[in-house]
């Protein structure tokens, strides 16, 4: 079994970055986050801080939180990524070139052993791969939200990764006790081609006021065992990141993707879900 990289690096401390360098770091190994701004890296720090705390009073983890917190580093430029990083997880905004710009920025930083990996929940793994000088050593690492609770890693694989690249990012994925999913690239993966269509059915099914929303994610979490409905789902990713990932699809896939003008207007006002704390539903702050 592949123990856990030595150090890491992450590109983006928000909810998802953190996640991803909590994950590590409570494993054991050295994590490096790249956030562009002081007021970021502490607000990254406390979030990490507050989550591995939460998950000690219960009783998730009896990982010692000062423990994890001192291999934990907060840099503001990937130019101050460690060479010598087994591993670098982009954890940007889901903008292509926002994505490409940064990975081919950490490319020429990083030592030619250095797998790079982009936490993109839907663009193509192999165009952002050929922006780079050695696409063998790339592919998606999908992490789920909230990281550490989270029981799967989505691992995606372009026509240009290599199969040792692949392999060693498996058996990373195995050694945070968390279960892989191997897809190859397409639009929207396994998971949020499946996950999105579901959501946007539940939008329109409120929309059209077939049922309220805490009915409608009743009937999937009672009568399918989801563990979350799929609006409460929306709310949990955000419902402006939904909306892109939906945008994307729509134009890849096709009409069976396009956005209800429900999703849009809440975005337009404001209502992303939990980070806000209303979406579909009102969530506490």
């Amino acid at each position: 079994m592949t123990a856990v990289p030595h150090r890491i690096g992450v590109i983006g401390g928000g909810r998802m970055g953190g996640g991803i360098a909590q994950v590590f770091a409570a494993a054991g190994a050295h994590v490096t986050v790249v956030e562009s701004s002081p007021q970021a890296a502490d607000t990254a720090r406390a979030r990490i801080a507050d989550s591995l705390e939460r998950a000690v009073r219960r009783g998730k983890s009896n990982a010692d939180p000062a423990d994890v917190l001192s291999r934990l580093d907060l840099v503001p430029d990937v130019s101050e990524l460690p060479e010598e990083a087994d591993l670098v997880v982009e954890a940007v905004p889901e903008i292509t070139a926002l994505k490409a710009d940064v990975l081919t920025a950490v490319e020429q930083v990083v030592s030619a052993r250095t797998v790079l990996a982009t936490n993109t929940s839907s663009l193509s793994v192999s165009e952002l791969s050929a922006a780079l000088e050695h696409p063998e050593r790339f592919l998606g690492m999908h992490f789920f939200n909230p990281v550490p609770a989270s029981k799967m890693v989505e691992v995606v694989t372009s026509p240009a990764t290599s199969d040792t690249v692949r392999d060693q990012v498996l058996g990373y994925v195995g050694a945070l006790g968390k279960k892989d999913v191997l897809v190859r690239d397409s639009p929207g993966f396994a998971t949020s081609r499946l996950g999105v269509l579901l959501g946007l059915e539940a939008i329109r099914m409120l929309e059209e006021g077939v049922a309220d929303a805490d009915a409608i994610d009743t009937a999937m979490e009672l009568g399918y065992g989801h563990p979350m409905g799929p609006l409460r789902s929306t709310d949990l990713v955000g419902l402006d990141v939904r909306l892109a990932i939906a945008d994307h699809l729509h134009r890849t896939l096709g009409d069976r993707f396009a956005p209800p003008q429900l999703l849009r207007d809440k975005v337009t006002a404001g209502q992303l879900g939990r980070k806000t704390g209303q979406g579909f539903h009102a969530w506490p702050r």
